[in-house]
């Protein structure tokens, strides 16, 4: 396929298939080649329900105290331990918001607002998916959650990750018409690249797998060590990139109270944004700056 096979598009999907070096070169604000953006997911799981697991064992019948009270210590200790670590960084936060915690942990909602966090929509609460959602209920949940968290938060967000990063095939366009202007859930890029929609088109900022600790440290059972390197080596490559092709990239951090909340992670998650943050070619941004900034070059 030639450079100017650019506007392929696979059957089914909303964007066209464009290779990283074939994108427009710039950098982001101040000339700086990483957008580095840190997503902190505050979220709410029922206790009558399935969501993510310590110990697979005992999920296995309900209810799962083990689990669950394992993803409570979140909300309660361990998102106080980001709180402190993003103050400590003085790192921007864009955080993704479950519309139940407005209800469940108000306390959360004061204190990101305190400190100026932009909220992302992500769902009624983290066990309901969108996978085959009829679109008319799809409709509705989106509408209720981007109001409750408006009127819980003070500001309609701007950007969307759905649960589990789950979409059905209408998402795109439900989430268009409901003003939303970004996507995280589409993890094909290290530059932000448009989807479309309808009567129009969303922007897909670059959020992560790769550097989720979910993925990271449930799964693949990082150290804390060995996840502070991981963090390390994804900004440096990252850079190297950006200054080799004069092209700027995206680092998403995702993270999770119950996981890089823990007190003997902590630390290890604090040493690598107070590196990353401290590096010339960092731009700490939020989605909404991100995209921001990426209108002016690709409008």
């Amino acid at each position: 396929m030639s450079n100017g096979d650019s506007n392929h598009r696979s059957p089914g999907l909303r964007y066209n298939y464009q290779p990283i070096v074939d994108r427009p070169e710039f950098m982001w604000p101040g000339g700086a080649g990483v957008a580095v953006w840190v997503i902190p997911n505050v979220e709410y799981y029922p206790y009558d329900r399935q969501g993510a697991t310590v110990n697979d064992r005992a999920a296995v019948t309900q209810p799962d105290v083990l689990n669950h009270s394992w993803r409570d210590y979140g909300v309660r200790v361990g998102i106080w331990r980001l709180f402190e670590c993003f103050d400590e960084v003085g790192i921007k936060i864009s955080a993704t918001l479950n519309s139940e915690v407005c209800d469940e942990y108000p306390r959360l909602i004061e204190e990101g607002n305190k400190r100026g966090w932009e909220w992302i929509g992500h769902g009624t609460n983290n066990s309901i998916r969108l996978q085959g959602m009829d679109e008319t209920d799809e409709m509705e949940l989106v509408g209720k959650v981007l109001d409750r968290i408006e009127v819980g938060s003070g500001a309609r967000p701007r950007g969307w990750l759905g649960p589990g990063l789950s979409e059905s095939h209408n998402t795109l366009d439900i989430l268009k018409r409901s003003g939303v202007e970004y996507v995280c859930d589409w993890v094909a890029d290290d530059i932000p690249f448009w989807m479309d929609a309808a009567d129009g088109r969303i922007l897909s900022i670059p959020y992560s797998i790769e550097m989720n600790d979910m993925e990271l440290i449930l799964r693949q059972r990082l150290t804390g060590p060995e996840y502070h390197q991981r963090l390390l080596d994804q900004f440096e490559q990252l850079r190297r990139e950006s200054i080799k092709q004069n092209r700027g990239r995206v680092m998403a951090i995702p993270v999770h109270p119950f996981l890089a909340g823990q007190a003997h992670r902590i630390g290890y998650l604090s040493d690598a944004l107070h590196y990353i943050a401290g590096q010339r070619d960092t731009w700490l941004a939020t989605g909404s700056d991100i995209m921001g900034a990426f209108k002016e070059i690709e409008p």
